[in-house]
């Protein structure tokens, strides 16, 4: 099986691996994340430093990322800045932009579909943003950015249901009994 590859339904977090594969995908993901964070934070320095937009309760942080449903090269989840709140699409590899920043398309996320808007820095490579908040004055702190982003991301990702037990069907009675008016394990 390719390392980068593999079926969606395998969990990233938590629990024991499945396969020898895991532990290297969850390295990759959470390296593509970090520079996602990074990058992030070096434009708050370098590029939005003294804006009135910015939050200063807030900072940038990476909420929920894994593999998305549909693709296991796609990373996906909640990016908080100080100046927006987006669902996030990141490549697991750094990818050219392909004539794709600024283009909209519709994806899924979870269970539902939304429009994303492709994203270029040389060093993180290729991505993809769907505006949730912006600004982000109506935010207090970080926890409760934060809680809000888990939120969405219960809403989009709902926790998939227990399958059902097994139900044991009614004995059906004999033919004799049934004539005779008698259920199944006793008298009428």
């Amino acid at each position: 099986m390719d390392p980068m590859r593999r079926p969606a339904s395998f969990p990233l977090q938590g629990g024991a691996t499945s396969s020898p594969s895991e532990p290297v995908q969850r390295c990759v993901l959470d390296k593509r994340v970090q520079q996602l964070m990074d990058f992030y934070r070096r434009v708050e320095t370098e590029r939005m430093q003294g804006l009135p937009l910015l939050n200063p309760a807030l900072r940038v942080e990476a909420v929920g990322f894994r593999l998305a449903d549909e693709d296991a090269l796609v990373a996906e989840g909640v990016l908080i800045t100080p100046w927006f709140m987006s669902l996030v699409r990141l490549p697991l590899a750094v990818e050219a932009h392909g004539g794709r920043v600024g283009r909209k398309r519709i994806l899924p996320f979870g269970q539902e579909h939304f429009e994303f808007i492709g994203a270029h820095d040389p060093a993180l490579g290729f991505h993809e943003a769907c505006a949730l908040f912006s600004p982000m004055g109506g935010f207090l702190h970080q926890d409760q950015a934060r809680e809000t982003a888990e939120a969405v991301l219960a809403q989009l990702r709902p926790a998939p249901m227990p399958a059902a037990a097994p139900t044991m069907a009614r004995p059906v009675p004999a033919r004799r009994a049934f004539l005779l008016g008698l259920r199944a394990g006793g008298a009428a």
